[in-house]
């Protein structure tokens, strides 16, 4: 391992209005932008780029997308204009291979799952950023795996940041009065916490399978916000300090918990 290995984390990003709100996760993760060694490059993973099959972001100025609706004008005013990277977006179809990985010049960009959080770490968006996106057909251990390969990526200075949230529910979530967490997001969080350093067989991984656990389908009803954790874990040695740079649990039912390896 380098002794200038980039960290690798996961944001639990919440809602979009954490651009605009000055709050303990955002500061967590200013944090993480001025403590933490600068990167190269970024190859971020968000749960809002769900596609079948796997793209990345192959264009010179990346377009912010604000993939959201009934918020403040502000939030669609606010612009993340951080350089793309087609050299990068390169390199990662090289290095999955021989996984496909369509380079997309002009469809997408950075969602607000990416953009909405490295505005807090970089807010001078002057790092040069790809996004990966997750392949709704795969089954979880196959991204758990994708983080094995991406890896290598830390000690060329590329830093990843996977962005979702672990418990992501918003049909039961308490979006007025009363915000106490529910008992099986409360419980399936700390399932997930439990088992962040687990080693063993990628096929026995609690957290490969999550949907084991009594909270986990309740939790996480359709799988996108959960699949971008195993992104990290997958690229953890199993000897890397694994630490949570801040948690909380909003309306209920959505997990603000992020990671950081390394």
């Amino acid at each position: 391992m380098s002794a200038s290995r980039m960290p690798a984390l996961f944001l639990g990003h919440g809602s979009p209005m954490n651009v605009l709100e000055d709050n303990i996760y955002t500061r967590a993760w200013g944090e993480l932008g001025q403590t933490l060694p600068r990167p190269k490059a970024i190859v971020v993973i968000s749960a809002h780029w769900f596609t079948r099959g796997t793209g990345v972001t192959a264009m010179e100025t990346p377009k912010t997308i604000h993939d959201f609706g009934g918020f403040p004008q502000a939030l669609f005013d606010t612009h993340y204009p951080a350089p793309g990277s087609p050299e990068l977006a390169q390199r990662l179809v090289d290095l999955l291979a021989p996984i496909p990985v369509a380079l997309d010049k002009e469809a997408w960009g950075f969602d607000h799952g990416s953009w909405g959080v490295l505005i807090k770490m970089y807010p001078d968006a002057d790092i040069p950023m790809v996004q990966l996106s997750v392949d709704s057909t795969k089954p979880a251990a196959w991204h758990y795996e994708m983080g094995r390969k991406l890896a290598t990526l830390r000690d060329e200075g590329i830093m990843l940041v996977a962005s979702g949230n672990v418990v992501h529910n918003l049909r039961t979530a308490r979006w007025h009065g009363e915000s106490t967490p529910y008992a099986w997001a409360e419980s399936f969080n700390d399932y997930v916490k439990a088992n962040l350093t687990w080693q063993g067989p990628v096929e026995q991984h609690p957290l490969v399978n999550y949907l084991q656990h009594e909270g986990g389908s309740l939790s996480n009803p359709t799988p996108e916000h959960f699949l971008p954790l195993l992104y990290v874990l997958g690229a953890w040695d199993g000897a890397e300090p694994v630490t949570i740079p801040v948690e909380g649990m909003e309306m209920g039912s959505i997990s603000m918990l992020s990671v950081q390896v390394g």
